[in-house]
């Protein structure tokens, strides 16, 4: 491998620090969109029970908010009719909406870093491959022949252009299926969280306090 670093040249630590990056990034994405912190099947209709009748005290609205990203949305929606008494529905599914656009944004963290990784490697890549050729025609400039040239330094610039164009290719390849995996993951959570997240508002709507009273009547 070593072997291969220095046939590669300085170009190689370019897509070398890519690489690395990506990786970093995959196995921080693999971590952090795990089911289990993201989402539960179950837990809409356990908030939804524990607020039957009124919104619970501040402690369980805090596990709530702790148990998962789910959770945190729907805990947005019991903090804002908790601490304002005169809370219009409006308000609360703001705050919901609010959370949501928030747990949007922190399942799409670091997607953005990779999809640049994913258009970047083969542009590395190609600029090792420049160098590479530059190389070439700069070692046989002084006896204007190719053919009749230093063959080290001949081969030398090949392998600059070659191993750099692969690297890129190596790099960009994997970290593109793991980008478009984990879109596809994060559009499925958004759907999910959307649409408990819409349950839970209409039945928060019965708790705001201008419903209350036009239930009251």
């Amino acid at each position: 491998m070593i072997s291969i670093i220095q046939a590669a040249g300085w170009p190689i630590w370019l897509l070398i620090t890519c690489s690395v990056l990506a990786l970093a990034l995959v196995v921080e994405r693999l971590y952090s969109l795990r089911s289990s912190r993201i989402w539960s099947a179950t837990l809409v209709d356990e908030a939804i029970q524990a607020s039957n009748h009124q919104v619970p005290g501040t402690e369980i609205v805090t596990e709530l908010a702790q148990y998962n990203l789910l959770g945190k949305v729907l805990a947005a929606g019991w903090e804002a009719l908790g601490n304002n008494p005169q809370c219009t529905v409006a308000e609360m599914r703001a705050a919901i909406e609010s959370a949501g656009r928030a747990a949007t944004h922190e399942l799409n963290r670091y997607l953005p870093a990779l999809a640049t990784i994913v258009s970047a490697a083969p542009l590395l890549g190609l600029f090792g491959t420049v160098i590479g050729m530059i190389e070439i025609f700069g070692s046989q400039a002084t006896t204007g022949s190719l053919a009749g040239g230093n063959p080290g330094e001949l081969a030398h610039g090949i392998s600059v252009a070659l191993y750099n164009t692969a690297f890129g290719l190596i790099i960009a390849i994997p970290t593109l299926f793991f980008w478009q995996y984990f879109r596809a993951r994060v559009n499925g959570y958004v759907l999910d969280i959307e649409t408990a997240a819409e349950r839970f508002a209409r039945h928060l709507e019965k708790l705001c306090p201008a419903n209350k009273g036009k239930h009251a009547r």
